[in-house]
């Protein structure tokens, strides 16, 4: 039984940045190839970064994409890495984007799988399924392949899948049974949300199940904007059993020896499997793909003798989970886009406070800056709390005092109510934008997720800001995630911060409960209004008050237009308002016709 060396590089690319990218291909190649493997997979779209939306659109992204994988090839060739099997996904077209009046029906752009080996692109594989669902819109952007690529090297035979493929019965893991396909291997890159490792195991066991055949899943790892990728490759034999398994939210190869059955293009058995029932839709697409077959002309480098076994790498807690995701959605949001620091209100709040502890634990405290606007309605101690975080954490800290400020505006406007709250919120936001144009700073904004549900923020005022690290993190998980993080090390955030009610402190003896219920009955609703499309009725008969219920919802929707105009953030639910959650404004259907 012939055995393989893998290493899955479970890596973090930039979109766009095809140089920087091919760079990172090479360096972990030499780190692959110096460990004894002689077969390296990297993650979906690793040359141009994903997800890349309308830069597929543009002739001259997908020309320099083609022209990437062409010149990778060679370059590992000239690194002494030519006898070292490089899988790589990147952007092809047999055809003009769809977009174009030249556009023909089964020719595109596609989400490509480039197989390099000697100098050159030995094989290419183009992704069959398309998810059209949360965050993806792949049938906008792409044509479906057709056929299954099926290589023979080392003398197994390897088909080559890509993310959507795996999460979709039938298709490329059917007719890689057909094919008698030994290994599976399935590139990805599959955003993050709580628990998704939870679910990724059984997924990978049925399909390994399905093409009666070994299945190797390596996922990205870093963050693009709203997304966050995870990691957590891992290798799962036919028979479901789990051979390794990578870390979350971590950079590494993990490197495995795999002993696989000899090619001999003789359709596998199915296996049954006993994972767990998927919490997903599985559309079973029986029509069968093409096959390609390609025969590496030369052999891979001999593989060592000494024996690799990647191991299996913990799960960590789900508070570890969601932390991690808000750091690296951060880090990768300032470095990538060129930020040197961050900068933002600190009111000794517990939004606050738990922003300033992941841009601590993203970027150091040299690169965070934290500013204390009080008015006259700020309580004594909220300023000594925010006080006494910058002194745990080492930021910059700064006191800029707004009621002069707010005076002057009130000096010559007539304003009472509402109007002056937002006024002190609006007068806070002036001060952070004038600090950024200043200083450089990106300017977070620290408003969470059932804020931003039923609009209790000020748009101009604390909603201002450029990134926002809890936008999909309800207030109830913002208290739970501040009580975990205390428990790593030495805590940052003061306790009264946890424990004191919360409030925006715009007019005297203020609390959030004087306009909002507890949020412990209001995230509830919110997450089944918004996370799950529950209607009325649902949330009603799942013991819901039918006044508060119509009240949530009726704030949740007349918030849509605040929501359309705040800053990205990075998505750990199953639905995250922006790109996950698309709703017009203007709409005048109400649950219950209310």
């Amino acid at each position: 039984m012939p055995t393989l060396r893998i290493a899955l590089a479970q890596v973090n690319s930039t979109v766009g940045d095809i140089a920087g990218n091919s760079a990172a291909v090479r360096r972990w190649s030499r780190e692959a190839a110096e460990a004894g493997a002689q077969l390296v997979a990297f993650p979906e779209m690793m040359l141009t970064g994903y997800p890349i939306e309308d830069l597929v659109f543009r002739d001259s992204f997908v020309a320099a994409s083609r022209a990437g994988v062409d010149q990778l090839a060679a370059d590992l060739a000239a690194d002494g890495l030519g006898d070292l099997a490089v899988v790589v996904g990147y952007v092809d077209a047999d055809g003009p984007a769809a977009t174009s009046a030249e556009a023909t029906p089964g020719r595109g752009r596609r989400d490509a799988s480039a197989l390099l080996f000697g100098g050159k692109v030995a094989a290419r594989y183009f992704k069959h399924h398309l998810p059209n669902y949360g965050v993806f819109d792949e049938d906008r952007y792409f044509e479906p392949g057709d056929s299954l690529t099926v290589v023979r090297f080392g003398g197994v035979d390897v088909a080559l899948t890509v993310c959507e493929d795996i999460w979709q019965a039938g298709g490329p893991f059917t007719a890689a049974r057909r094919a008698g396909a030994g290994l599976v291997l399935n590139i990805n890159a599959s955003p993050y949300e709580l628990n998704k490792d939870d679910v990724r195991l059984p997924l990978v066991m049925r399909r390994a199940a399905e093409a009666g055949a070994t299945v190797a899943y390596v996922n990205a790892v870093g963050a693009q904007d709203e997304l966050v990728f995870d990691g957590d490759s891992m290798i799962v034999t036919a028979h479901g059993e789990l051979l390794t398994r990578a870390g979350q939210f971590t950079e590494e190869l993990l490197i495995h020896d795999l002993p696989l059955p000899a090619a001999d293009a003789q359709p596998n058995k199915a296996e049954k499997t006993d994972a767990a029932p998927l919490p997903i839709v599985e559309q079973w697409i029986s029509h069968d793909m093409e096959i390609e077959r390609v025969s590496l002309a030369a052999e891979p480098h001999p593989s060592r003798r000494d024996k690799r076994d990647g191991g299996v790498a913990d799960r960590i807690a789900d508070e570890a989970e969601v932390w991690s995701a808000l750091v690296l959605g951060l880090r990768d949001y300032v470095n990538k886009n060129g930020f040197r620091s961050v900068i933002f209100g600190l009111s000794g709040g517990i939004d606050s406070a738990v922003v300033a502890a992941i841009a601590v634990d993203a970027l150091g405290p040299s690169r965070v800056f934290a500013v204390s606007m009080p008015s006259g309605y700020s309580s004594a101690h909220s300023r000594d709390d925010a006080a006494e975080l910058a002194k745990r954490t080492g930021i910059d800290y700064r006191t800029e005092p707004i009621q002069p400020m707010v005076d002057g505006f009130l000096a010559n406007m007539a304003l009472s109510g509402l109007a002056v709250e937002n006024l002190q919120a609006r007068v806070r936001g002036v001060i952070l934008m004038a600090l950024s144009n200043q200083e450089g700073h990106l300017v977070l904004t620290t408003g969470n997720k059932s804020e931003l549900a039923v609009g209790y923020s000020t748009l101009y005022g604390d909603s201002v800001g450029g990134f926002n690290p809890l936008k999909d993190v309800p207030k109830t998980m913002v208290w739970q995630l501040a009580r975990w993080r205390n428990t790593q090390g030495d805590p940052p955030i003061p306790e009264n911060s946890i424990t004191k009610a919360p409030s925006a402190e715009l007019r005297p003896d203020q609390k959030d409960s004087d306009s909002l219920p507890d949020y412990a009955v209001l995230d509830p609703i919110i997450k089944g209004y918004v996370d799950d499309d529950l209607g009325r009725d649902a949330l009603i008969e799942a013991g819901n008050d039918p006044a508060l219920v119509d009240r949530v919802l009726r704030l949740v929707d007349l918030a849509e237009y605040k929501r359309r105009q705040s800053a990205p953030g990075p998505k750990i639910s199953g639905k995250a308002f922006g790109r996950d959650r698309r709703l017009p404004i203007t709409n005048r259907f109400r649950e219950g016709g209310l």
